[in-house]
């Protein structure tokens, strides 16, 4: 039969063992997020290539990110934003 501090230091043993498995699936995980982000502003680059205003199409990509309806009410917001700053 195990004593209890077998227990603790085996639990304990298995808990470090997940604890780095945590880690180095972040670490795999960070290094795949720093390579696909070095792609992205490699196709950006090549975009400026092309004359294209990276600016816009920036903000292009994060309006597709959003949901029709969300986009929607902020385009109506800043309608009525532009609207009411005209006569200012």
């Amino acid at each position: 039969m195990m004593s209890d501090s077998d227990r603790a230091d085996q639990m304990g043993q298995a808990t470090r063992e997940k604890l780095r498995q945590f880690i180095a699936r972040i670490e795999r995980l960070e290094a795949e997020k720093a390579e696909l982000a070095s792609d992205i502003r490699d196709v950006y680059a090549e975009m400026k290539t092309f004359g294209l205003d990276t600016k816009v199409m920036r903000k292009v990509i994060a309006l597709r990110k959003q949901d029709a309806n969300e986009r929607a009410e902020q385009e109506a917001l800043l309608d009525l934003y532009m609207e009411a700053s005209d006569g200012v």
